[in-house]
């Protein structure tokens, strides 16, 4: 996915991915995508939902839990669960991972230089196609470190 991004906009991508699945081409869809493209970092449905509304769009949180099925479906959305109650999300581009404060919940990200060798390893020896990965990495960020010791 990374490469057709590059290749293709997302509205173009998931253009394709409605057609091939006989899915509706929505308007609300491809402006929920459009909105998602435009926020940085990590985000909740209920964060999305309020974002929309504020922009003065009239989409029911009903219309964005399904689209954000098919968003993830595609492979333009990333779903993450890391132990909260709620599932974040984030748009797809380069790969990276997580670290994941298990007290607060707080999450950093970083970039790992050894994995794409990795995955072509993988690749290699298993015949798969691999176009991304997730690695979730479980600690204390260093305020709650702070808390701990004190």
């Amino acid at each position: 996915m990374a490469n057709e991004l590059e290749e293709f906009t997302p509205s173009e991508l998931l253009n394709k991915y409605l057609t091939a699945n006989k899915m509706r081409k929505t308007p609300e869809r491809f402006m929920i995508l459009e909105e998602i493209y435009k926020t940085e970092g990590h985000f909740d449905i209920e964060w999305l939902y309020k974002h929309i509304l504020s922009k003065g769009h009239n989409v029911s949180k009903a219309t964005i839990y399904n689209t954000m099925e098919v968003l993830t479906a595609s492979g333009l959305v990333l779903r993450h669960d890391f132990d909260t109650a709620r599932a974040s999300y984030e748009k797809c581009g380069k790969n990276h991972n997580h670290i994941v404060c298990v007290m607060c919940g707080k999450v950093a990200e970083f970039e790992d230089m050894e994995i794409p060798e990795l995955e072509d390893k993988a690749a290699e020896s298993s015949n798969y196609e691999i176009f991304s990965h997730r690695i979730y990495l479980y600690g204390l960020c260093p305020n709650c470190a702070t808390k701990r010791i004190n």
